[in-house]
């Protein structure tokens, strides 16, 4: 790291700290829990508070994503053990983040400024014929008879579309995204809801604090949770605006840096803005390796992980199949600090399918021979096998380093 002398918008001569794109990685990686020791002790709940968010989503191929996100960083942590940190003590809960997301408990007052936006717009993008009358049933049942799902409050579906949603089931996310009720729990899939004056502890449940100050925490969090970021990123970190960036930018304590290849705003004002604890030491330590899941905030964003990795990262999940070029749901493979390859995995009874490997070279053979044995091996696999490979030297390689593991 070094300190250079720059102007601002204003041609104010102020000192920034310079940042080759290897800093930043490093710092970035450090930030999301890639390099170092991991902290054990804290577990999957330290895994949630470090990182502020973590993403839900219906795919689940080796594992569901929120699973892999603390995998990734701790290892072979049991599954139920998870499952178990997210949805048992109150610790927290789920709302509208970077998508849908499990949030620290703590992270509830921050966002009280979109509770507010749901309510000001009075609908969701659904039709709700009765509000009064189905939010009333809700709330009275949720009283009487504690948490339930939406299938227990009376079902979800009008018979349609999975779009087709009854008016029980509007009644409740409308609840969720106004804040009435929360979802602290997933069973089987299926959110659990629960009155928020319940479950939310008293001590954070007011939204007393105004939308600047929410958004002004938000964005010093992602800002500690990456490390080092564009306006741009922490903008994408929780889905804010970019002028809801700039307006409380100032105010966070981030500090302006000038990153190798990054570029410059408009009138040399800095591109990027570091987290102060990320600048007091470099970033040392055991690289992870291991496979990511596609939501993983750290690559989550395409065009910080095209900046940071120079590695393009698309979800083909959605794509149809002829269009595919990396697979359904390809992961990809962290080694040595950087993105070395992907893997489109899926399970066969108690085989591992690698049913299309890419690597970068042969110095990815071993970390993705590595990578896919301790995945298998948490997922209770007991054979890898691999499918596709698009080099088939590296094919052979490969084989033979999961054959050396076996």
């Amino acid at each position: 790291m070094t300190s250079s002398e720059t102007s601002s918008a204003t041609n104010t001569p102020v000192a920034r700290i310079s940042l080759s794109a290897d800093e930043a990685r490093r710092i970035a990686l450090r930030a999301q829990g890639f390099l170092g020791a991991p902290d054990r002790r804290a577990g999957v709940r330290g895994v949630l508070r470090a990182l502020g968010a973590v993403q839900l989503d219906t795919i689940s191929v080796l594992a569901r994503s929120h699973e892999l996100v603390p995998y990734a960083r701790l290892g072979a942590v049991g599954r139920d053990a998870v499952e178990s940190a997210y949805w048992s003590g109150g610790h927290s809960f789920e709302y509208w983040s970077h998508a849908a997301c499990v949030l620290p408990v703590e992270e509830w007052p921050h966002f009280a400024f979109r509770r507010r936006a749901f309510l000001a717009r009075g609908h969701r993008w659904h039709r709700m014929e009765d509000r009064e009358g189905s939010t009333a049933l809700v709330r009275d049942r949720l009283k009487a008879e504690g948490p339930l799902t939406t299938a227990e409050l009376g079902g979800g579906r009008n018979g349609g579309e999975w779009w087709d949603w009854s008016e029980t089931k509007i009644a409740v996310e409308w609840l969720l995204d106004t804040g009435e009720v929360v979802c602290t729990e997933r069973r089987g899939w299926k959110r659990v809801y629960d009155l928020a004056e319940r479950a939310i502890p008293d001590a954070l449940l007011h939204d007393d604090i105004d939308d600047r100050e929410c958004v002004r925490r938000l964005v010093t969090q992602a800002g500690a949770a990456m490390g080092v970021a564009t306006r741009a990123d922490l903008a994408d970190y929780h889905r804010l605006k970019a002028e809801q960036v700039d307006e409380v930018l100032p105010d966070t304590g981030l500090v302006p840096v000038d990153v190798e290849g990054w570029g410059k705003d408009k009138g040399g004002a800095a591109a990027a803005w570091a987290d102060p604890a990320a600048l007091e030491s470099v970033p040392r330590g055991r690289h992870r390796t291991t496979l990511l899941s596609p939501f993983d905030s750290l690559i989550w964003d395409r065009p910080r992980t095209q900046r940071i990795f120079g590695f393009t990262h698309r979800l083909e999940a959605y794509v149809p199949r002829p269009k595919r070029v990396h697979g359904y749901f390809a992961m990809p493979l962290l080694t040595g600090g950087k993105l070395a390859g992907r893997v489109d995995p899926g399970r066969e009874g108690a085989v591992l399918v690698a049913r299309q490997v890419s690597m970068a070279g042969p110095k990815a053979v071993a970390p993705m021979a590595q990578a896919l044995w301790e995945a298998a091996e948490w997922v209770g696999c007991e054979e890898v096998r691999v499918d596709r490979c698009d080099d088939p030297v590296l094919r052979a390689e490969l084989l033979s380093a999961l054959a050396a593991s076996a």
